[in-house]
């Protein structure tokens, strides 16, 4: 070989090795060595709250959403959405206020190892992408959890209801930080998809849920898991009765949150149908997405896939679920 071809090669060698070290590189974001779970917006309202006082929306827009962090800043929309109505819903519900403060608030600082165990599981499992920042918040009592595309945030005062017990708080957090993250590599949904919207929004939040098994080791609501199991078959029949008739039905396209089709799989937390859990269709969606990956021979692959769920029918068809 002659020397201009050992160096050819030698460049060749190195642009390879260039790629696969950029393939391979941790992305941008939170470092799962050093992660820290927020709660200054949490002490800011809490100080509020302090000897039994319950505030006012004056109260609360000086002292906690003037100067607020991102926490606060992506939980008001649509969620906070003003200090008048964060001042009704406190005034309305203080004990759930006081219970949050009082019994879960103290006990995020010790979760930072569950939280950092989970975001060293998320690197391995898909290293190129970022890892959110966490907040936690105090809310309006109507969400547990949302994501932008930089940073999760958990509403305390509804988490904190779901786990009565520390052991279950512990539990419901650890879901929360897997969840959540997961919603925060998500894009919004492909023309393909929002005419589909039951089987999108299920698939959504049933991947969430699969991966946050994978890196947690523990099944999502784990009495739905068992309820639905025991009549699976039953189950699909249904879904796919109202996946269709939603599909069918323009003007519930158009508004699919309005839809009773839509309502009874999804967004019923406190409204699901009688004898049911509350969001049936994370668990559909979930085992949709364990069946596309256990079908799939390049199953990190399969991963990426889901989350960027580019077209939910044709994810359905590869699983061969229900069929």
């Amino acid at each position: 070989m002659t020397p201009l071809k050992k160096l050819a090669a030698l460049l060749a060698l190195a642009a390879i090795a260039t790629q696969i070290t950029a393939a391979t590189a941790p992305a941008a974001g939170v470092d799962p060595l050093t992660a820290e779970i927020d709660i200054g917006d949490a002490r800011r309202f809490a100080s509020l709250m302090q000897d039994g006082a319950v505030p006012t929306a004056e109260t609360l827009q000086r002292g906690y959403l003037d100067g607020a962090g991102r926490g606060v800043k992506v939980f008001t929309p649509g969620r906070i959405v003003d200090a008048w109505n964060l001042a009704r819903v406190v005034a309305a519900r203080p004990d759930n206020y006081r219970y949050a403060i009082r019994e879960c608030l103290p006990q995020l600082p010790a979760l930072r190892s569950d939280l950092r165990a989970i975001y060293l599981g998320f690197a391995g499992l898909l290293p190129e992408r970022p890892l959110p920042a966490i907040h936690v918040v105090f809310g309006a009592g109507n969400s547990g959890g949302t994501a932008s595309s930089e940073a999760q945030v958990i509403g305390l005062e509804v988490v904190c209801q779901l786990g009565p017990t520390p052991d279950k708080f512990r539990t419901t957090m650890r879901g929360f930080f897997a969840h959540e993250t997961v919603h925060t590599w998500q894009r919004e949904s492909s023309p393909q998809a929002l005419l589909d919207p039951l089987l999108d929004q299920s698939l959504r939040e049933g991947v969430a849920d699969y991966l946050a098994s994978l890196v947690t080791g523990e099944v999502p609501d784990a009495s739905r898991d068992a309820w639905a199991r025991q009549r699976e078959a039953w189950l699909w029949q249904e879904f796919q009765r109202d996946r269709q008739a939603l599909k069918a039905d323009s003007a519930s396209l158009k508004k699919p949150g309005a839809s009773p089709h839509y309502l009874r799989w999804l967004s019923n937390y406190g409204s699901a149908p009688e004898g049911w859990p509350v969001e049936a269709g994370y668990w559909v969606g979930m085992r949709i997405a364990e069946a596309y990956v256990a079908r799939a021979k390049d199953k990190h692959a399969a991963i990426r896939d889901l989350i960027e769920l580019k077209d939910p029918g044709a994810i359905l068809a590869a699983s061969g679920y229900g069929s």
